[in-house]
């Protein structure tokens, strides 16, 4: 290991040369409290800074195990330290001097929910920070008196403010770890209450604006609180009883006038797979952590899925039960999505009316008797939402506020008025039994088996140029694949870039367990059973901007990389 002083004598070295010879710097320091490790030295001060770390002992970090000592608190630490970090940049860095990045320390930053990163590594021997530098220059030359400006004075002060227990609140480093760990459990507890979903009263569920995903604050913020017939209780470790509204497993309908608050509760369930901060408002709300957000997608590319539970007897003997398209319809996407989203191991749908495709959802009386059966392909989801429930235990979730028919096949209805729920499944009942419905039911027989599809390895190239795997996350909901580019745009519980990231790693790392006769789901076992060290398997060197998710999301991006290819397993 290299002393400081090599590094300060090595940046009074370089000063002014081109910018390449900043790669002396690469190695392992002793900076007195901490360890520095300059893992990658970026080529060019415009492009992708460098990638730099710091560890230091338990000793001198000072976290009690308490902190840590189960994995939901470990979680919370590692996400508290890495906003502790991100915070400390900010105020204490300098913003970009000179050229490109120049200047620049930054860190994975955190938005509202908790997620398992690979930003900061905690365990009871060291506590390591994984970060980047820009390192600075004028033109591309050397700013060696900057750059040591940045390990000597900012860099210390950042690690000192944002990693050393002494210098932190203490009391909200123990609330934010006991917030995420009671959320976990209250997750956990789901399966034996029968719920798929609990919202906790005086939660805040609406959010500042549709670009800021902050609590809604001010005199109209309206907090949750459940209705009697619907409120249950939770047991948490460090919290005690908390009462809330619980939905229950089956067919759950949300109605209420517009602008009521139908969406705002249905967002807030189905980001309920995450933990939040203390003070998000939705703490303690919290969902089936396989609940999946179902939509429409126009224009999606689908691969030999079998949607002939919704869709059958298309126009000039086109093939459902093995569907294949590079520009699907608004219907035809939603069947697949669903199929897509059980074969991935879904077990509870989420949908909202509004995001849905209107003849995939219902076909009234007068449409029946206008256009016959034998004339319409879509058996709609009005007719198969039960069978999804009694043959494959896939419970649902639905926004709708233009069709009453679906009261008939609801368990419970809950409606939003002036952005409280109020239970209305008995008046729902009553009315479908004074006002029968003159539809007629087109979901005859069972919904059926879900048709397994084998990835096969030659659909899936990496490659772009000279470079042999070239895999990039373009933003959230885009991932740079080779040559493709995989839109995620529609997969709407992603809610972090560093999610997309290590997707797109995940995809290429699966491509090892494909053989052409492993299921897609057999694939993502293999994948997951192979993680022996989580996140950071996904690479073969530190990497600080990986962040926790879903086999669903996995699924959702391997299911829309265009060049892919499936052979059915019956």
């Amino acid at each position: 290991m290299l002393s400081s002083e090599d590094l300060r004598s090595t940046l009074y070295r370089i000063d002014g040369k081109g910018y390449r010879a900043y790669r002396d710097i690469s190695g392992t320091y002793d900076m007195g409290e901490f360890t520095l490790r300059v893992d990658h030295v970026q080529g060019d001060p415009f492009a992708a800074p460098s990638r730099v770390a710091v560890r230091l002992s338990q000793d001198t970090a000072g976290f009690p195990r308490e902190t840590f000592f189960n994995h939901s608190r470990e979680i919370g630490l590692r996400d508290l330290l890495t906003r502790y970090f991100s915070g400390a940049c900010r105020r204490l860095s300098g913003s970009a001097r000179g050229t490109g990045k120049s200047g620049i320390i930054d860190i994975d930053r955190p938005g509202q929910e908790v997620l398992e990163r690979t930003s900061v590594v905690v365990n009871e021997d060291y506590l390591e920070a994984r970060f980047v530098m820009g390192l600075p220059a004028f033109g591309r030359r050397i700013a060696g008196r900057q750059a040591e400006r940045m390990f000597f004075d900012e860099l210390p002060e950042v690690v000192d403010s944002s990693l050393i227990n002494r210098n932190l609140d203490e009391r909200e480093v123990l609330d934010h770890v006991k917030c995420v760990e009671d959320a976990d459990m209250m997750r956990d507890l789901l399966p034996e209450m029968g719920l798929v979903s609990f919202i906790a009263n005086g939660s805040v569920l609406p959010r500042r604006s549709g670009i800021d995903p902050r609590p809604m604050v001010g005199e109209r913020v309206v907090r949750f609180r459940s209705p009697p017939e619907l409120e249950v209780t939770m047991e948490t470790p460090n919290r005690g009883k908390i009462k809330g509204m619980g939905i229950r497993k089956g067919i759950t309908l949300i109605v209420g006038g517009g602008y009521h608050g139908k969406s705002t509760l249905l967002s807030a369930i189905e980001l309920g797979i995450y933990d939040h901060v203390l003070g998000d408002g939705r703490e303690f709300v919290v969902t089936d952590p396989d609940a999946f957000k179902i939509r429409a997608e126009d224009q999606r590319r689908v691969e030999s899925v079998d949607i002939s539970p919704f869709i059958d007897n298309l126009p000039l003997g086109q093939d459902t039960r093995s569907f294949s398209t590079q520009d699907a319809s608004g219907s035809t996407s939603q069947a697949a999505n669903i199929i897509e989203a059980l074969e991935a191991g879904a077990t509870t749908l989420l949908i909202d009316e509004d995001t849905s495709a209107t003849n995939f959802m219902i076909r009234d009386h007068r449409m029946q008797e206008l256009v016959a059966k034998a004339k319409e392909p879509i058996t709609p989801f009005i007719d198969r939402v039960r069978q999804l429930y009694g043959e494959h235990d896939v419970s649902t979730v639905l926004v709708i506020g233009g069709s009453g028919d679906y009261f008939d096949v609801a368990d419970r209805v809950i409606c939003m008025e002036e952005y409280l729920p109020m239970d209305r499944t008995d008046r729902a009942k009553d009315i479908a039994h004074r006002f029968k419905a003159v539809r007629t039911p087109e979901g005859a027989g069972s919904f059926g088996d879900i048709t397994c599809r084998c990835p096969l390895p030659g659909s899936f190239d990496p490659s772009r140029g000279k470079r042999e795997v070239k895999i990039a996350a373009k933003g959230l909901r885009n991932i740079a694949f080779g040559r493709e580019n995989i839109d995620l745009s529609h997969v709407e519980q992603l809610v972090d870039i560093s999610q997309t990231r290590a997707i797109g790693d995940a995809i290429h790392r699966c491509t090892r367990y494909m053989d052409g006769k492993k299921t897609l789901g057999q694939v993502m076992d293999s994948f997951y059973s192979e993680m022996d060290h989580g996140l950071e398997s996904l690479s073969s060197r530190p990497v600080g901007d990986y962040a926790q998710f879903r086999r669903l999301e996995l699924a959702c991006a391997i299911n829309r990389l265009r060049t892919v290819r499936m052979d059915q397993r019956r």
